[in-house]
């Protein structure tokens, strides 16, 4: 069994109520899944989740970062962005974020390309 860090294990609770989730040590830091979606991740005690077209403008236009690393040389972004600071505090800001990130995983898995459209109503 991997060993979790502190953070990994309080975000892995704080996301207990959308469903059996788990943590995967990877490339140093971990993998978070539902199931078998990939979610999102954490490096350096920082939460990202999942985005496509159809959430990333939500993480963007908040001024949320996504999460890039060097490789060779150059910087390299994925489609996984910071967590907004709320999901930390507020039950159900976590549960509505993480919900989009499964949604765009699961999308991603199936090859579904959705039209963008607003999300349902996020909490405050």
């Amino acid at each position: 069994m991997t060993r979790h860090s502190e953070f990994v294990e309080f975000v892995l609770e704080l996301l207990a109520p959308i469903g059996a989730v788990r943590a995967r040590a990877m490339f140093g830091g971990f993998g978070i899944y539902r199931g078998d979606s990939f979610f999102a991740i954490i490096v350096e005690d920082k939460l990202y989740f999942k985005t496509d077209h159809v959430t990333r403008g939500e993480f963007t236009v908040r001024g949320l970062s996504p999460f890039t690393y060097t490789a060779r040389g150059k910087s390299i972004s994925m489609q996984y962005y910071e967590a907004p600071p709320e999901v930390f505090e507020e039950a159900e800001a976590m549960q509505y974020w993480a919900q989009q990130a499964v949604g765009a995983a699961i999308r991603a898995k199936s090859g579904k390309k959705l039209p963008a459209r607003p999300s349902k109503r996020r909490p405050k």
